[in-house]
């Protein structure tokens, strides 16, 4: 593998990992760390990250890998947070990466805090444990407010089955593929989806971190080129970034930049838009990109990372829907893709092997026909047995045997399609608005910081509900600003937002994994926190 930092890279074999993990995991026993217990990890993407990770797991123990904030805006909250899933993932001992250690001081009933860097022994004296399958191999916290994280249980028999399936639905060759990373490792597609698959089957990975590829997106366009990259993946918006950086690519001349080797580039973590899709395969064809690559798929940490897969080298498949019917009678009429008052949505494919998924009523738990929208249900092999000491969510995650993933969507012939949070539906004038449309239409507004736009409903009184957009701006005119978003909501859904609220850059409250928390956000505006500038 490949450890990226900065301009630096660091090839290492697996070999050297697992020695060196061995190291780490003797250095946890000394410590007294035994199968079962509970290891946090608070650092950045790094080869000590990595070795740690799987030293934790050759000790029988649990990782707990601790969100890194997006934005360091509140050191008091990033702290508050941290301890706060120490302490509800009981946590035995923490390990810190150095340069974070100053900001975490220790207090009463903190587990014992070490260095990454210090945990290491001699790997003579590691033993191996007997670890039950059924065990926790990882405790993983949701995205949502920090206020009230929820730990994913991961045992080691579900995390394994799970990864059998997104190998084979992504037929993976392991001598020839080679994985190409930023993701953080604190969320489940940078740790599950790319390094545990590399870690388990030793093809070949390139990992870098968030920060690098924040601080120039073509650095990820790079190692694809440099490394003859098969297969990726990231959110939307990294897709937006990288298209970005193509363009400007192309416009200076660039023509050392190969990607033709790419086979699978996963799209997932947040709503898809396909014009995002389309334009990142464009401006990747001048570098041989083949559109074919373009990989749609579902996922969440509740079934380890692998939900619904395409079939690879199909391309992103879209379906096109009429969108009033869809908003008032919650099913997906076919229209023609030109159509007026059409809404295309990407078709995420079928279950990844051992898994089933169904659509039924939200209330009824009545399963649904083709196209008829629902709440999604997913059973079997790599479904969680719940979240870690939280009884009453439990209750609620499960119906009948199966995971209420409260998601909206609809199947055709047993492919899924993906509409929306059942929670995060706007009714307005007895239309169901899905949120991530209105967000989507105002991507490429002049003035508008393209991902950073909120959506959500408010109580209007006499029971109806009024739209609110809550959007990040660095306009100097910010009243052009708000007539065009009003517009351009207006003529996507049809009904115009009640209010438009102007943000400075680095407002809108996000997850630890960059997802908007429109919950949160909705919130803050109903207490008046969000200024407007």
């Amino acid at each position: 593998m490949v450890f990226v930092d900065g301009d630096d890279h660091d090839v290492v074999s697996w070999a050297t990992v697992h020695d060196e993990a061995k190291a780490v995991a003797a250095g946890l026993q000394e410590r007294g760390i035994r199968p079962g217990d509970h290891v946090a990890l608070l650092g950045p993407t790094s080869r000590h990250l990595v070795t740690a990770i799987q030293g934790i797991w050759l000790a029988g123990a649990t990782i707990v890998v601790l969100p890194l904030p997006m934005r360091m805006a509140s050191i008091e909250s990033f702290v508050d947070s941290t301890r706060l899933r120490i302490h509800h993932s009981d946590s035995r001992l923490v390990l810190v990466d150095a340069e974070l250690m100053p900001f975490i001081e220790p207090v009463a009933d903190d587990p014992p805090m070490v260095l990454l860097d210090d945990i290491a022994a001699e790997a003579s004296s590691w033993f191996r444990p007997v670890v039950d399958p059924d065990s926790y191999a990882i405790l993983q916290f949701t995205s949502g407010s920090t206020s009230d994280p929820k730990g994913v249980v991961l045992p080691h028999r579900t995390v394994c089955a799970n990864l059998d399936a997104l190998c084979s639905a992504a037929e993976l060759d392991i001598d020839d593929d080679v994985l190409i990373s930023w993701l953080p490792l604190y969320h489940d597609m940078g740790l599950v989806g790319l390094l545990c698959t590399s870690m388990t089957t030793g093809c070949g990975l390139v990992l870098g971190a968030p920060q690098d590829f924040m601080g120039s997106p073509m650095r990820w366009m790079e190692w694809i080129s440099t490394y003859r990259g098969t297969a990726t993946a990231g959110p939307n918006f990294s897709y937006v970034l990288a298209t970005r950086a193509l363009h400007r690519a192309e416009a200076s001349g660039v023509t050392d930049l190969d990607l033709s080797s790419m086979r699978v580039a996963l799209n997932g973590a947040e709503p898809i838009d396909p014009h995002t899709v389309e334009a990142f395969c464009e401006a990747g064809a001048v570098f041989g990109l083949r559109p074919e690559s373009a990989f749609c798929a579902f996922g969440m940490a509740e079934i380890a990372i692998a939900g619904t897969f395409p079939v690879p080298g199909a391309g992103m498949r879209t379906d096109a829907v009429d969108q009033r019917v869809l908003e008032t009678e919650r099913y997906a009429a076919p229209v023609a893709h030109n159509a007026d008052n059409v809404r295309r949505i990407p078709i995420l494919g079928r279950a990844v092997p051992g898994l089933e998924i169904r659509v039924v009523d939200p209330e009824t738990g009545t399963p649904q026909l083709d196209r008829e929208v629902g709440e999604l249900e997913i059973r079997g092999t790599s479904v969680t047995p719940g979240y870690y000491k939280r009884p009453a969510d439990n209750a609620r995650l499960f119906r009948d045997g199966w995971l209420r993933t409260g998601d909206l969507a609809y199947l055709i012939d047993g492919e899924m399609v993906m509409c929306g949070r059942i929670k995060d539906v706007i009714i307005v004038g007895g239309r169901n608005v899905f949120p991530e449309d209105v967000e989507r239409a105002l991507v490429s507004v002049e003035g508008v910081r393209a991902g950073n736009v909120i959506a959500f409903g408010v109580d209007g009184g006499h029971g109806k509900e009024h739209m609110v957009v809550v959007a990040e701006s660095k306009a100097s005119e910010l009243g052009p600003v708000r007539r065009t978003v009003t517009e351009t909501v207006r003529l996507a859904v049809g009904v115009p937002p009640k209010d438009v609220v102007l943000v400075s850059p680095g407002t809108l409250p996000k997850t630890s994994s960059g997802k908007l928390q429109r919950s949160l956000c909705k919130q803050q505006y109903l207490d008046s926190l969000l200024v407007s500038v």
